[in-house]
């Protein structure tokens, strides 16, 4: 069972934690807890860290920064004992969890579960600090954002366990239920179609968690830590709850054809104009950017009737477009272009479903749709089961909620 930030972010939530835990220690189940810091926790500390000095030794910071999950680890814990339920909490390093030496952005290498795993067949409910493990220089080392649902998904495949990961929504939606009223619930979701939704836009799961989980075929089920811990629907009679299971493809018997519709505020466009268009042009550009690791994603060139110069459009993330274009501007001799554009108004959505592998005229519809609303597309980029788009913000709601009944999701 892993629980985020929202999830424990007062003693109230910790206690409410507590009850979802007592509720499967009643059902005869072992359990293990992983834990993110309060709400707010890791953004504090990590802010007392910059203001200690803006070039800091990564490793204090591990130091500093891992004390979050410690002391929410330690809190709930305290609260299941006095509810009569054996439980202890554990750090990453007494697991242990261990990872490489890259501190901040951790990668877990091996999980030492024996120890672990003997208390819990014993009846003691472990409750683990997320987000940490131990460096091969013996030091803390951190996983980096989002990385207590790695920590989770990590020791449930260590264990043989199915992770459950509770947050401050019931499941996995087709589309986000704010924007699309007749969005609905998902009670099965493939691992691949999952990673790309986390990847294009959709916050309920972490990328690396869900990469993780597919590798090593975790079963993980997204659930509501603010459902009733006793409501009797809380635990089904296959001893799953009423969230959405992510699993294999297999394992889902009426496949759709698209299974969500997610979207992407985080996006820039850069467009260069009147570039020469020679061989190498692409290398001139794109090399920079990778040599300064901005990641690109779109990419769309439109060349010239006279075949002399084209001009080329890319997507970086939106926190990276200031840079990028100070990197574009500093190969100007080199690449030869006429003007440089930036901006942020654009939004990138996205249909996702394994049904594509073996439907034609997904795309069609998709630019059909869009093209009866008015709707421009700006750059186009697919993989075997999904197409994304580049549109105006503006756009964003009529898109989703066009795309989302033409695809036959809307809730009845």
């Amino acid at each position: 069972m892993k629980f985020g930030g929202t999830s424990v972010a007062d003693l109230e939530r910790i206690r409410n934690v507590a009850c979802h835990v007592e509720r499967e220690v009643k059902a005869g189940n072992k359990i293990a807890v992983i834990v993110s810091a309060m709400a707010g926790q890791t953004d504090r500390l990590v802010g007392w860290t910059r203001e200690a000095s803006a070039l800091h030794d990564a490793r204090e910071y591990d130091a500093v920064v891992a004390s979050g999950e410690q002391v929410t680890a330690g809190l709930l814990a305290i609260v299941l004992q006095g509810m009569g339920i054996a439980a202890r909490s554990w750090q990453g390093w007494q697991i242990p969890i261990k990872t490489d030496d890259v501190h901040g952005a951790a990668r877990i290498m091996s999980v030492e579960s024996n120890e672990i795993a003997e208390r819990m067949d014993d009846g003691q409910v472990a409750v683990v600090a997320g987000f940490q493990g131990i460096g091969p220089d013996n030091r803390i080392a951190t996983l980096g954002r989002g990385g207590s649902d790695t920590s989770a998904v990590a020791l449930a495949a260590a264990l043989a366990a199915r992770c459950d990961i509770y947050t401050d929504v019931d499941g996995v939606y087709t589309t986000d239920p704010r924007i699309v009223t007749k969005a609905r619930k998902l009670e099965k979701i493939s691992y691949e179609e999952m990673l790309e939704m986390a990847s294009l836009g959709a916050k309920v799961l972490q990328t690396r968690s869900v990469e993780l989980a597919m590798i090593n075929r975790v079963p993980l089920q997204v659930r509501s830590s603010f459902e009733a811990p006793d409501d009797p629907n809380q635990n089904m009679p296959d001893g799953t709850g009423p969230g959405t299971l992510v699993c294999d493809e297999e394992e889902i018997v009426e496949q759709e054809v698209v299974s969500g519709i997610a979207y992407s505020r985080n996006e820039a466009k850069v467009t260069l104009t009147k570039v020469t268009d020679k061989p190498g042009v692409a290398a001139r550009i794109f090399g920079p950017l990778a040599a300064g690791e901005i990641n690109v994603d779109m990419i769309v060139q439109n060349v010239s009737a006279d075949g002399r110069t084209t001009d080329m459009t890319f997507t970086v993330g939106e926190n990276e477009l200031e840079r990028a274009l100070k990197v574009i501007e500093g190969a100007r001799d080199d690449i030869s272009f006429e003007e440089l554009k930036g901006s942020t108004d654009v939004v990138k959505v996205s249909v996702i479903g394994i049904g594509m592998r073996s439907h034609a005229g997904v795309a069609a519809k998709m630019f059909q749709v869009l093209a009866d609303k008015g709707i421009n597309i700006q750059a186009i980029t697919t993989s075997e089961i999904k197409v994304s788009i580049l549109i105006d913000a503006a756009y964003t709601e009529l898109a989703l909620r066009s795309l989302h009944t033409a695809y036959g999701l809307d809730a009845d």
